[in-house]
């Protein structure tokens, strides 16, 4: 497993699972053409960048240029790096036809291509030394954010501590929390609320 400090931003569910397997970091969805009504989610792939950068990886064909593009321009330039995958004729194995073009998504390459992909956009290896323990579900729950009577009343609160959009589900704020902070940070936060 690579450890990488940028977070990754690609089309789809598929694509997440296929990079989890692959490295270690945030792994965020555009859920395809929604990334251009979801003012909630480029907001937060905004503050992502800021914080540790993110790399886009989407599919090689004419959808995947046109998140590309739109990511592109609402990101600052510096905070952006671009993995590309090659255009490879076939389909993946859980559709029963091939995509518009014909060719694989990020879903449907080899891991070695992807790797490679990743490689040569030159994203940052992290240390050991820079990891600290992360948030998991299991904290919400003992902190009382989920799973418990009250923890959405106490999750909206942590969501405006956090200036976050308040219908941000628990999911994806364990997420945002574990792209740009650390266990020992959001602890303290919790016992301020």
């Amino acid at each position: 497993m690579i450890h990488i400090k940028e977070a990754i931003i690609v089309e789809g569910r598929y694509d997440v699972n296929k990079l989890k397997q692959l490295v270690d970091t945030v792994v965020i969805p555009t859920d395809g053409f929604g990334i251009f009504n979801n003012k909630q989610k480029l907001s937060m792939i905004r503050r992502i960048a800021k914080q540790r950068g993110v790399l886009i990886l989407t599919d090689s064909d004419g959808a995947g240029f046109v998140i590309r593009n739109y990511l592109k321009g609402a990101l600052p330039k510096d905070q952006v790096k671009h993995a590309y995958i090659p255009q490879i004729a076939g389909k993946e194995r859980r559709k029963a036809h091939a995509s518009k073009e014909g060719t694989l998504g990020v879903e449907g390459v080899s891991d070695e291509i992807i790797l490679k992909a990743l490689r040569e956009a030159g994203v940052e290896c992290r240390t050991d030394a820079v990891f600290a323990r992360t948030v998991t579900k299991a904290d919400f729950y003992e902190w009382g954010l989920s799973g418990v009577s009250g923890s959405a009343e106490k999750r909206k609160r942590l969501l405006c501590a956090l200036k976050l959009p308040i219908h941000m589900t628990a999911n994806a704020l364990l997420e945002f929390i574990n792209a740009v902070s650390d266990y020992e940070t959001v602890k303290e936060i919790i016992k301020q609320l």
